[in-house]
């Protein structure tokens, strides 16, 4: 069983390699791009904390996938995980940076159109509200950091060289961070359809605890780390230098606004601490880190005056996000029924 599962699980694997080809553009592109960081350490370090996020702030955006559509069979897992990998792949090869959220919920849809099952509506609107609010709330944060960025350096006085380490290290440090959401946040499109069906039991080694989803999330995200490393530069290139010149300091605005929205919606801690103080918080579901880096940018270039965007570009982005989670649903629909028909598996449970 387990030797199948992991045979299953290879889409899974696929999926994550190409979320780290995809994804990691909106990390480390800005970094990369403005020639702060060299790829080989701007992949090193994102992969890292994209493992730590993955394996300990994971679960709560992949309770809200399962309740879009329970996936119940292991080969109906492998095959809606296949058809959002290769919608993600496609889009990837363009060099156009996509959504491996909108990819995933497409194909969970086409799953539950094939196996006859209602698709949570409400659950729906709430994730497909958030791919509208990811990209709105990332720009309105990056348009006043703008503002703030640039007052606090013109009146700094501090000397130029100064200046640009501080600037150096400060966008390492939020870079890190937004690893560390990344994995928190979209680990839930690349393991989240296989926790149901997951043969791994609890481990403990010299006192530290894994769960059966934490083992399955760590394999997830090393897979992830393997497209950063592999496959992602070409992406990182469309991102870091064709849709905006940019200085360190607006690099470091970008990564930061990003990032701090993927935290928002992935902190299971921070809801809970926000609802039990009657505050209003966003739902933990899995956006898109592109989104959030492309409305980054929109930000800073609105707060710039509009120059210096390759609107062109953002156009073509645009056009994927509404084509991806159609994609993704139409080939796993189709998949499915061969799968099931031409190779006799078991792709859903009555």
């Amino acid at each position: 069983m387990e030797i199948l599962f992991f045979i299953f699980l290879s889409s899974g694997l696929f999926l994550g390699w190409s979320l780290g080809a995809n994804d990691a553009a909106n990390i480390f592109g800005t970094a990369v791009g403005s020639k702060m960081l060299k790829f080989k350490t701007a992949a090193t370090i994102a992969s890292i904390f994209i493992i730590i996020g993955a394996v300990y702030s994971g679960a709560g955006a992949s309770k809200t996938l399962e309740s879009l559509g329970s996936v119940n069979a292991l080969a109906g897992a492998f095959m809606v995980a296949l058809s959002a990998a290769i919608s993600v792949y496609w889009m990837v090869r363009s060099g156009i940076s996509v959504s491996t959220s909108q990819a995933i919920v497409g194909a969970i849809v086409g799953w539950n159109i094939y196996s006859n099952r209602p698709t949570d509506i409400e659950t729906l609107n709430i994730i497909a509200s958030s791919w509208v609010i990811c990209p709105i709330l990332s720009a309105v944060i990056a348009f006043f950091s703008y503002f703030i960025v640039r007052k606090l350096l013109r009146h700094s006085h501090i000397h130029l060289l100064r200046e640009d380490c501080y600037v150096r290290s400060g966008l390492i440090i939020i870079a890190a961070f937004g690893a560390y959401a990344l994995g928190a946040n979209n680990i839930a499109n690349v393991m989240g359809v296989f926790v149901a069906s997951s043969p791994f039991h609890d481990i403990n080694f010299h006192g530290l605890t894994l769960s059966s989803t934490q083992i399955l999330f760590l394999i997830g995200s090393i897979s992830i780390c393997v497209g950063v490393f592999t496959y992602s530069q070409k992406t990182i290139h469309t991102i870091g230098n064709n849709l905006m010149y940019m200085t360190p300091a607006i690099a470091w605005i970008v990564v930061f606004s990003q990032s701090v929205v993927l935290f928002l919606f992935a902190s299971s801690s921070l809801q809970t601490f926000l609802i039990s103080h009657n505050l209003p918080s966003l739902p933990l579901v899995p956006v898109s880190s592109s989104q959030a880096v492309i409305g980054a940018i929109m930000g800073v270039g609105i707060a710039k005056g509009g120059r210096n965007i390759s609107w062109g570009i953002i156009g073509r982005i645009i056009i994927g996000w509404i084509t991806t989670p159609i994609i993704a649903a139409g080939i796993c629909f189709i998949s499915l029924f061969f799968l099931e028909n031409v190779f006799n598996q078991t792709v859903y449970l009555p």
